[in-house]
């Protein structure tokens, strides 16, 4: 008899603020709102309830979630220094590997090098505010 164990409503939570991660910190340092605003629409890193079920064990839902911290980390390095070209293919392995479970992220590696992109003071809707007032 094999024992599974089922993916946790935590993993999924931590899978979904991931992704807003991605969103809020990571794609406005490189790409301008019109085009984070074209990823939503075609689907890049959407989840449905369907994804979750493929995620149907603990192993499955911790690849998601260490790749999707492998390829913020990397990007966010990426951001203050150039990196060994061994970063390039732990990036692109941690792709495949969401693709596996159905997950659209159609970057690779190299579409990140361009420093030109890097638009560190630069407004977007997508930032995660620096502060926030409550009235």
């Amino acid at each position: 008899m094999k024992v599974l164990y089922a993916s946790t409503e935590e993993q999924e939570k931590k899978i979904v603020e991931l992704i807003n991660q991605l969103y809020t910190q990571i794609f406005p340092f490189y790409y301008e709102d019109e085009e984070i605003a074209e990823f939503k629409k075609m689907g890049v890193l959407h989840i449905e309830q369907l994804h979750f079920e493929n995620f149907n064990t603990l192993k499955d839902a911790f690849q998601v979630i260490a790749s999707l911290q492998t390829i913020i980390t990397i990007l966010e390095e990426k951001m203050q220094k150039p990196l060994h070209h061994y970063y390039g293919k732990l990036f692109n392995r941690n792709i495949d590997l969401l693709e596996t479970y159905d997950i659209f992220f159609p970057f690779n590696y190299s579409i990140f090098n361009r420093k030109d992109k890097i638009l560190f003071d630069s407004f977007s809707i997508y930032k995660k505010a620096a502060n926030e007032i409550l009235i």
